[in-house]
């Protein structure tokens, strides 16, 4: 992965960026997704917003360093972390400004965002920050020193949201790797004492997602799955190629 003290200007550009609130968030929604990417070629990469830090088990530091571990397993070619503050994220023009610049920076062709409803405040206020950063991005104006840049496409990840799918992925061959990288949080995952009450079991944990993948894999017929939401329409080309049977 990529060297986190090496200059933005130094990356080359990335296919896909993920961006979460916290280290582990995408591991749980779209990890098979980026897992998949990366074995086609492209080049992906997470930009965390937070490392964490108001959880109840594990430190900054340790989750961090979890998170490396976790992305080696997903084969990424770039991970960062921002270290804005855990459970009190703002959509600020301080927040777009700083976010647009890394945007301007890596270049991403298509940016994963968090569903912009959910339990968490972090989660459905990194949506927003997201979205509002890829469109300052384009702005010529908006810094001297790097050229405009606007995500081609930008992916909304919906596997907690009670929602139906725009399209799903197919990562069947891609989830028990997304699993051992979610699990590289021992910190989080691990059988310990600390919030027991508040965290599955690592048993748990693999079969709640499990059931979740099956559900969204069945809908394309395929074993396991992780759904997207776009607010723009699909377009088609050809309907004698389109995948997934009607009947």
């Amino acid at each position: 992965m990529h060297d986190p003290n090496e200059p933005f200007e130094n990356l080359r550009p990335l296919d896909v960026l993920a961006i979460a609130a916290h280290p582990d968030d995408v591991e749980q929604t779209c990890g098979g997704t980026l897992i998949r990417s990366a074995e086609l070629g492209y080049r992906t990469g997470i930009l965390d917003l937070t490392a964490g830090d108001m959880g109840s088990r594990g430190t900054p530091e340790i989750r961090m360093a979890e998170s490396k571990i976790a992305g080696e397993q997903m084969l990424l070619a770039w991970r960062q972390n921002l270290r804005w503050p855990d459970a009190r994220l703002e959509n600020t023009i301080t927040a777009r400004m700083t976010l647009a610049g890394v945007i301007r920076r890596i270049r991403p062709r298509v940016v994963i965002l968090p569903y912009w409803t959910g339990r968490h405040p972090d989660h459905y206020r990194t949506c927003e920050i997201g979205y509002e950063a890829c469109f300052l991005a384009g702005l010529r104006r908006l810094e001297e020193d790097t050229p405009p840049h606007r995500p081609f496409k930008i992916l909304y990840s919906s596997l907690y949201a009670n929602v139906t799918p725009s399209f799903v992925v197919d990562i069947s061959r891609q989830f028990e790797r997304r699993i051992v990288a979610l699990l590289s949080y021992t910190s989080q995952y691990g059988d310990a004492e600390t919030a027991s009450d508040l965290f599955p079991s690592h048993k748990e944990v693999k079969e709640r997602l499990e059931s979740v993948a099956r559900f969204y894999g069945n809908l394309i017929g395929v074993k396991y799955g992780e759904p997207f939401i776009v607010k723009e329409s699909m377009r088609v080309d050809d309907i004698m190629s389109m995948p997934v049977r009607s009947i």
